[in-house]
C-alpha cells in the first residue's frame, strides 16, 4: 500500500468517498464541499479536501496534496523535498521534473555555497568556522521554531551559546573542550527550563537536549576535522562525499527509480537512487582520498561507503522529524533546497564517521 486514497474508496474516518466525477456532496457539518479536484472525500467536521481523490483526515483537516493519505494526528503528510524517485505531491506545484525541486535555483544555490566554502577554507582557514557557526545557528533557529509550533518550548539563547562554544572551541582545545562544552550546555539548558515551571519540563528539556546533540554537538566535529595542517583537504573530502551521495541518488532516482526504499518515511527515495548514491560516493571517495590526502584508493572507497550510508540515514531522520511535526521543509532560506537544516541533515550524519575513518586510515603526517 502506498497510503493514497483512490476515488470511490472508503475514507479513513469511516465514510464513503465521493464519486469520481466533479461535484459537490453534502457534508456532515452542513457545509458544501467545493474543492476543485474530482472525487473529493468529505471531511468529518465539514471542511472539504483540496486535491483529486484526497482522503479525509480524522479531525476534519484535509491534506492538500493529490492522493495523500491522512496522518494519524491530523497533520498534513509533508512531501519529501528533492528526494529521488517518488510520486507523492501536487504535480501542478512541481517547478521542474519528477522530484519537485526547482533545479536551476538548487544548482545556483549549490554553486554559491560551494564558492563560500572553498573560499573560506583555502584563504582564511578559521573563517570556515564562522560559516559553520552561521549555518548551524540558522538550523537551530529553524528547529526551535518548528518545535514551538508543535507546543514544545526550547530555549534558544543557551542553545546558540553552547553551539558557538562547541563549534569554535575544539579548533584549539580538541575533543576535551568539545565534551566539556556539551556537558555545560546540557546543564544550562536543564536549569534554564527548570525556572519556567514543572509543567511540561520533561518534554521541553528532552527536546532541548536533542537539539544540543543534533545539530550542535555533531557540528562540533568540524573544527576537529579542520584543525590539522591538511584540515581544509579533509573538510573537502567530507563535504564532497556527501554531495556525491545527493547527486548520484538524484539522477539515478530520476532515470531508474522504481522501488521505494521507505514509503512511510520518505516516499521519493528509491533503492535505485541509493545504488546511484553508493556508486558516486565510493568512486568519489576513492579519488578524493588518494589525490587530496595521498591515501590508498581502498581507504577512500571505505570512506565513501560509510558516507553514503550515513548521508541516507541523515536524510531519513530529518524526514521523520518533519513528518512528526507536520511540516514539509524546515525553512525557506535556500531556494530549491528548503531551510538550512534541509541541507545540513546528510552532512551532520556523515561528519563524525568520516572524521573517525580519516583519523584512523589516513592519520595526519
Amino acid at each position: 500500500m502506498d497510503g493514497t486514497a483512490a476515488a470511490g474508496d472508503r475514507n479513513p474516518a469511516g465514510g464513503a468517498a465521493g464519486p469520481s466525477g466533479a461535484g459537490h456532496g453534502p457534508e456532515a457539518g452542513g457545509r458544501t464541499g467545493a474543492g476543485p479536484g474530482a472525487g473529493q472525500a468529505s471531511a468529518s467536521s465539514g471542511l472539504a479536501g483540496a486535491g483529486a481523490g484526497a482522503g479525509a483526515v480524522q479531525n476534519g483537516v484535509t491534506d492538500s496534496g493529490a492522493g495523500r493519505a491522512a496522518t494519524p494526528n491530523g497533520l498534513a503528510d509533508p512531501a519529501d523535498n528533492g528526494a529521488p524517485g517518488g510520486t507523492s505531491g501536487d504535480a501542478a506545484k512541481k517547478p521542474s521534473g519528477r522530484t519537485g525541486r526547482n533545479l536551476p535555483a538548487a544548482v545556483g544555490v549549490g554553486v554559491a555555497l560551494g564558492a563560500v566554502v572553498i573560499g573560506s577554507l583555502y584563504f582564511v582557514k578559521v573563517a570556515f568556522l564562522v560559516v559553520v557557526l552561521v549555518a548551524i545557528g540558522v538550523g537551530i533557529h529553524e528547529i526551535v521554531k518548528a518545535f514551538g509550533g508543535f507546543g514544545i518550548r526550547v530555549p534558544l539563547p543557551p542553545l546558540l551559546a553552547g553551539m558557538a562554544a562547541m563549534t569554535l572551541g575544539p579548533y584549539w582545545g580538541g575533543t576535551t573542550f568539545l565534551v566539556g562544552a556539551f556537558a555545560v550546555t546540557v546543564m544550562v539548558l536543564l536549569a534554564w527550563r527548570m525556572f519556567q515551571g514543572a509543567e511540561g519540563f520533561v518534554k521541553d528539556a528532552t527536546a532541548a537536549v536533542f537539539v544540543a546533540v543534533y545539530p550542535a554537538l555533531l557540528a562540533g566535529f568540524v573544527p576537529l576535522l579542520l584543525a590539522p595542517e591538511d584540515g581544509p583537504d579533509r573538510v573537502i573530502v567530507f563535504i564532497a562525499v556527501t554531495v556525491c551521495s545527493d547527486i548520484g541518488g538524484y539522477f539515478a532516482g530520476i532515470f531508474f527509480g522504481r522501488h521505494r526504499m521507505s514509503p512511510l518515511i520518505s516516499p521519493k527515495k528509491t533503492w535505485e537512487g541509493f545504488a546511484g548514491s553508493t556508486l558516486a560516493c565510493v568512486v568519489g571517495g576513492a579519488l578524493l582520498v588518494h589525490f587530496l590526502l595521498q591515501g590508498e584508493y581502498w581507504e577512500g572507497a571505505v570512506v565513501g561507503l560509510a558516507g553514503v550510508v550515513c548521508a541516507t540515514l541523515g536524510d531519513l531522520v530529518e524526514s521523520v522529524i518533519k513528518r512528526d511535526i507536520g511540516i514539509k521543509d524546515m525553512g525557506t532560506l535556500l531556494p530549491g533546497h528548503g531551510g538550512a537544516m534541509d541541507r545540513l541533515d546528510s552532512l551532520l550524519f556523515t561528519l563524525v564517521p568520516v572524521w573517525l575513518l580519516l583519523t584512523i586510515l589516513v592519520p595526519v603526517a
